[in-house]
């Protein structure tokens, strides 16, 4: 079967194959969660294969090998499988590998002229690094939606260049990822807790969180907000995920832990009951918030504070897939994510070099505020909430007449904004409608995004 790439895919694509043509021995592919880059993968393999060329595909979890083998298969791609509990085809051109089990088996397999990296922030890693090493030779392409390690450091020491695909909003705007809204009636007080290795340190995340009292508010907030809808929780701890899948039990609602220690044929057991509704809630930690793709997923609940702008994205971006049905995802936040990183479709400016931390922080959180009303998290330009709750402005020194304030017309609103989009026609007029729009420092990445985009479509 032939896939049938978007246009974004193509250019992707495109663009790695010149920039290996002119001597790029390693790249990044970046493009949002949702966004199909186990199909980009499996038709830049099938074409690298045609041409006798041998590769590997590194994934990190048992889910991604499965993935990724029905994702091959159906792409017609002659594939084998390294990874615990599968047989081998040492003569395949392509490999589906599994980190943990490849490094352990490098010298039973021919070396590939190609590697390929999911989720290749985690590359820097000695296992990563130990299979990357054994084959010096080989072009080395990174796939993920976050180019940015937990640190916020960035990955330029293992890449030269990285290719940008479309923004969030974009996809949103042509279909291809979940339209959403973002409730953030914060239930912790992340401000005591101390820093380690990037992110708050895990034991007084999971002293912070594992509260029943929290839990039981988090379960009243989905029963207001998404009751009846296949939610994901993010938990932190398995002790606090385990505790909330036993109190959404309690409360009649059909929930479910899974973690990295589950077995494998109850994992999938769970999951296959997720997408077919008799399970309506999951609770997990660590285990779905990268590369697992699973429509399905209406809601997620964030119960697990992070200082990392890729988890974060990764975690709502798993509720973002469209499937039949689905109008719109809806992200509980209640742990200050949005208010720390901005909104899932806030434009960021990904680069090799990583994310500036304080920047970051200082600019989201100016970028967003939440409506005391019904807790929904908006742009902090917007004076009427959908609810109907009207921001009341600061008081100024100058005299002003206030207009007719009416509910928010979200579709109406975007239509204006494509069209002033439009209308921009250079840098230079971008970056004037990023600040009217953004802010001073959000306003020219918004813009330089948007620009680099209309090159690259146009071929230049």
């Amino acid at each position: 079967m032939t896939i049938q790439l978007r246009d974004y895919q193509l250019r992707l694509i495109d663009e790695a194959r010149e920039a290996m043509r002119v001597g790029t021995r390693s790249l990044i592919l970046q493009s949002p969660t949702g966004s199909g880059k186990t199909a980009l993968t499996a038709a830049m393999l099938h074409a690298a294969a045609a041409k006798g060329t041998r590769a590997w595909f590194l994934v990190h979890r048992a889910e991604l090998v499965q993935q990724s083998e029905a994702a091959f298969r159906l792409a017609g791609v002659r594939h084998g499988i390294i990874a615990a509990g599968y047989g081998e085809d040492p003569n395949a051109p392509v490999q589906i590998c599994s980190v943990q089990t490849l490094v352990r088996r490098l010298g039973r397999f021919p070396k590939p002229d190609m590697i390929v990296t999911d989720e290749c922030q985690h590359a820097v890693a000695g296992t990563w690094n130990k299979i990357i090493a054994h084959v010096p030779k080989a072009y080395h392409i990174g796939l993920t939606a976050t180019p940015v390690r937990l640190d916020g450091k960035g990955l330029s020491l293992h890449f030269q260049k990285i290719i940008l695909g479309p923004t969030v909003n974009d996809l949103i705007a042509r279909g291809f990822l979940a339209d959403y809204e973002v409730y953030a009636p914060q239930l912790a007080d992340t401000a005591g807790l101390h820093t380690r290795a990037g992110d708050y340190a895990k034991d007084e995340v999971a002293a912070l969180m594992e509260k029943p009292t929290i839990t039981g508010d988090a379960i009243s907030h989905y029963k207001r907000l998404a009751f009846g809808k296949r939610a994901i929780v993010f938990a932190s701890s398995i002790k606090h995920s385990r505790q909330i899948a036993a109190q959404f039990l309690e409360h009649r609602i059909p929930a479910a832990h899974v973690d990295g220690e589950t077995e494998r044929d109850e994992r999938l057991r769970i999951m296959r009951a997720f997408r077919e509704g008799t399970i309506r809630v999951v609770s997990n930690v660590d285990l779905f918030g990268e590369g697992v793709d699973v429509p399905s997923i209406e809601a997620a609940i964030l119960l697990r504070p992070t200082k990392s702008l890729g988890l974060y994205l990764q975690q709502v971006g798993r509720a973002l897939r469209p499937s039949e049905g689905k109008t719109h995802a809806i992200i509980i936040d209640h742990v200050g994510a949005v208010r720390y990183h901005g909104l899932p479709d806030e434009p960021h400016e990904w680069t090799l070099d990583g994310v500036d931390r304080e920047r970051q922080k200082k600019d989201s959180v100016v970028g967003v505020k939440i409506c005391p009303d019904c807790f929904r998290a908006v742009r902090a330009v917007v004076k009427v909430c959908p609810c109907g709750h009207s921001f009341v402005p600061k008081e100024r020194k100058l005299a002003h007449v206030d207009g007719e304030l009416q509910k928010v017309d979200k579709e109406a609103a975007r239509r204006k904004a494509r069209m002033e989009q439009g209308m921009a026609d250079d840098l230079d007029e971008l970056t004037a409608l990023g600040v009217a729009r953004y802010g001073l420092k959000k306003g020219p990445v918004w813009a330089r995004i948007v620009h680099s985009a209309r090159k690259a479509k146009l071929g230049r």
